[in-house]
């Protein structure tokens, strides 16, 4: 099975008025073979012109590409042995379910029996048995996606590009369809790439997911590590739902001191008497002396309990949601608010204090947004 490997890729166009758009920086990973890895970020940030560079759709104006060991940067799409699974499907309305599967096998004029052979196997997988006779407009969202992916499973490829396959589907089949993809990934032994903005997506498929931002990688991790450990302030407020309350904050001896106002000193409460002061000597001990004085505190919403902690927040309770078996509670600290998770059925009073434990706290340097060493803060808690 083939692995991709990135070194350095580069890719700019030409926009209006000669304007050139750096759609991305020079970026670098590499998809181990047999893995199914995510790339992840929001509109814009270049996962899907990463996709096409890996397709042989677009050409990176610089750096290598490999799969399987092959440097194929100036290698034909149709010779780089993958399958490519588009967005809107990209089936032949006046085609049956089996003839759009059997479509690429019958131009690379493969053997009928063989062709044959591997239609039934495909179908058999993705239960489109007997759905082969059909043509696209009689099927539902879902087994069209599956007509997809049939196409792309009989074509022998063991490496598939997805591109925002299950985009334009519902939530309970999206839902059903991660299942189904992650079983047939698994089952095959493919090498998948598959491009989302959803987290929810990349969180439950992936065994790795490339968060991109701006054409360049906030971090590269498993999902666990991803949410537990968020390399930035970027990462941290994109992953989870909801994401991460992160405070602004300035160290003050042992005080972490709360910034409120227009983030220039100048607001009420910066250094007045309306102040936000946080104990937080055992959560800064041991840490660096070069340690900045503008940091940003996350603590994520089923981290925080209402009621005092190892590190204390003041809070006042403005308002519930309730999302079924978890219910979402808002507290004011100072001039910010903050998210809570509890489960729908337990009691908490409203109370004026929010508190979590240290080794739940995570701290960012607030001029990079990168992460500052989590394992010194554990260090410090005890």
């Amino acid at each position: 099975m083939p692995d991709v490997v990135l070194e350095r890729i580069s890719k700019t166009y030409q926009g209006a008025r000669g304007v050139r758009h750096q759609a991305l920086t020079g970026i670098d990973f590499t998809v181990p073979s047999g893995e199914f890895a995510a790339l992840l970020g929001p509109s814009g940030c270049g996962k899907s012109t990463t996709l096409r560079i890996v397709a042989g759709l677009e050409r990176a104006d610089e750096g290598d590409l490999r799969i399987g060991g092959r440097s194929v940067n100036r290698v034909p799409a149709a010779d780089r042995g993958l399958a490519m699974v588009f967005q809107n499907y990209a089936l032949f309305p006046h085609l049956s379910v089996a003839e759009n599967i059997l479509f690429g096998l019958k131009s690379r004029r493969v053997p009928r029996a063989e062709r044959n052979a591997r239609l039934a196997e495909a179908a058999r997988q993705l239960r489109l048995t007997e759905q082969l006779n059909r043509r696209p407009a009689q099927l539902s969202g879902g087994q069209r996606q599956r007509v997809a992916l049939g196409r792309a499973m009989v074509s022998g490829a063991e490496l598939v590009l997805m591109d925002e396959p299950l985009s334009n589907l519902d939530a309970r089949l999206r839902a059903d369809m991660r299942t189904e993809l992650r079983e047939l990934q698994q089952r095959l032994g493919l090498t998948v790439l598959y491009v989302t903005h959803d987290q929810v997506e990349a969180m439950t498929m992936a065994d790795r997911v490339i968060v991109m931002r701006e054409g360049g990688i906030d971090q590269i991790a498993a999902p666990e590590e991803l949410y537990a450990r968020p390399a930035s302030v970027r990462v941290a407020s994109f992953i989870g739902s909801p994401p991460m309350n992160l405070l602004d904050v300035r160290r003050d001896g042992a005080w972490l001191v709360l910034d409120q106002g227009d983030g220039k000193g100048e607001g009420k409460g910066e250094s007045g008497d309306d102040a936000v002061r946080i104990e937080a000597s055992a959560l800064l001990k041991g840490l660096p002396d070069e340690l900045p004085e503008e940091l940003v505190l996350g603590v994520r919403p089923e981290d925080l309990v209402p009621g005092p902690g190892e590190l204390t927040l003041p809070a006042v309770r403005i308002r519930d949601e309730l999302l079924g078996a978890d219910r979402l509670i808002a507290f004011r600290v100072g001039t910010r608010t903050v998210q809570v998770r509890v489960r729908a059925d337990e009691h908490r009073p409203g109370g004026d204090r929010l508190g979590a434990r240290f080794s739940a706290c995570h701290l960012f340097d607030r001029r990079t947004g990168d992460r500052l060493d989590a394992r010194r803060l554990v260090g410090a808690v005890g």
